[in-house]
């Protein structure tokens, strides 16, 4: 069902060109694809960086300074 929608918007932009929506479909449905596989990517990554920007704030709450090292970016002890 996921590709066939990626398919239609793909041949619904194509058409406004006045071609025939064929190229627009497989077009639709390879970037379909690539959304698909990359929305995980994304979603991993935008976690990540939440976390990692709690636990810095956090630490900075409670220990008055950023654990990060600015000079080099190592973590201080």
């Amino acid at each position: 069902m996921a590709n066939l929608l990626g398919a239609l918007i793909g041949a619904a932009i194509d058409r406004g060109d006045g071609d025939s929506g064929i190229k627009g479909a497989i077009i639709g449905t390879v970037a379909e694809t690539a959304i698909r596989g990359l929305v995980p990517i994304v979603a991993t990554y935008a976690l990540g960086w939440g976390v990692q920007y709690a636990i810095r704030k956090g630490w900075h709450m409670v220990a008055g300074a950023d654990p990060i090292e600015p000079a080099n970016g190592t973590l201080r002890r």
